[in-house]
Parts: structure tokens; C-alpha cells; sequence
């Protein structure tokens, strides 16, 4: 991994996107995140599932794992998170874990969302934490970019 960079929110988001296309290219739902603090990026990552062979290599969960890794902490007091299309809910529940402060997205999901979607996971009274969520970030850009993926494959 290199080592943290400085970025802006225009930029995290760009560098999602640029996730995202690259887990198409490896033939993986084009999803991409990344995690940022005080304005520098501590972890990015695409989907990886086909390639890990393993079902919770979200691009999210990867993001989140790395940034731990990077701060040495299983919290993320303070960070934002990026991504691409609105979290599941095992990427959401791993986001109210880790403790993201601010979680942006770009295109809804509403067969597997968690967020704005299906459970709503943060409006649940059992959610022991709930970030701040601004999604629509890129929104079309982001819903293009996973149809035309998909349409693809048909």
C-alpha cells in the first residue's frame, strides 16, 4: 500500500470511481471505496469477491480493513468513507463497527441497500452508531457505470 495521501472530497471520490472501474476490468461488480481522514486517504479498494473467492470482500469491508490496518485501530474515529453505491448490510453494519463518521455514495441500491434502502440499518434503534450519510454523490455516473457492466454480462 503507499503511503497516505492528502485529498479533497472531489478527489475520494474520483479515486472510488477509479476502484470501481478497475474491479470491472477484473470482472467484479464495479464498486469502489475509499477511507478518508483529515482530508488524507487512508485506504482505497474495489470488489474482490470473485477474485478472493470470499463473499465479504466488498470493496467496503476491504477499505475498512485496510484503514484499520493503517491507523492501528479497530475504530475510525473521525474518518469518512466513500463509495460508490449505497452499502449492503453487512457494509453498513461493518461501517457503524468501525465508527465512520461521514459515509458518502454515489448511486442508491434499492434491491441491496442498507442505508436509504431495504433495512435502513441506521434508522434501526439497535444501531449503536450511525454516521452522518450524504448520498447521490456522482449518482448517475455511478448507476451508468453498473448497468452498463451488467448489460454487458447479459
Amino acid at each position: 500500500m503507499s503511503p497516505p495521501q492528502r485529498s479533497s472530497t472531489v478527489d475520494a471520490m474520483a479515486l472510488a470511481f477509479d476502484e470501481a472501474k478497475a474491479a470491472a476490468l477484473r470482472g467484479e461488480v464495479p464498486v469502489g471505496a475509499v477511507v478518508v481522514r483529515e482530508g488524507t486517504i487512508l485506504a482505497s479498494a474495489g470488489n474482490r469477491t470473485l477474485e478472493l473467492k470470499d463473499p465479504t470482500a466488498h470493496a467496503e469491508m476491504l477499505a475498512l480493513r485496510l484503514a484499520c490496518e493503517a491507523i492501528g485501530s479497530e475504530r475510525l474515529i473521525g474518518c469518512d468513507l466513500y463509495v460508490t453505491l449505497e452499502p449492503c448490510p453487512m457494509c453498513a453494519a461493518a461501517i457503524s463497527f468501525s465508527r465512520i463518521r461521514r459515509l458518502y455514495f454515489g448511486a442508491g441500491d434499492p434491491k441491496g441497500g442498507a442505508v436509504e434502502n431495504g433495512v435502513r440499518l441506521y434508522e434501526s434503534p439497535t444501531c449503536h452508531h450511525a454516521p452522518e450519510v450524504y448520498g447521490g454523490l456522482r449518482e448517475t455516473e455511478a448507476a451508468g457505470l453498473l448497468r452498463d457492466f451488467f448489460r454487458e454480462r447479459r
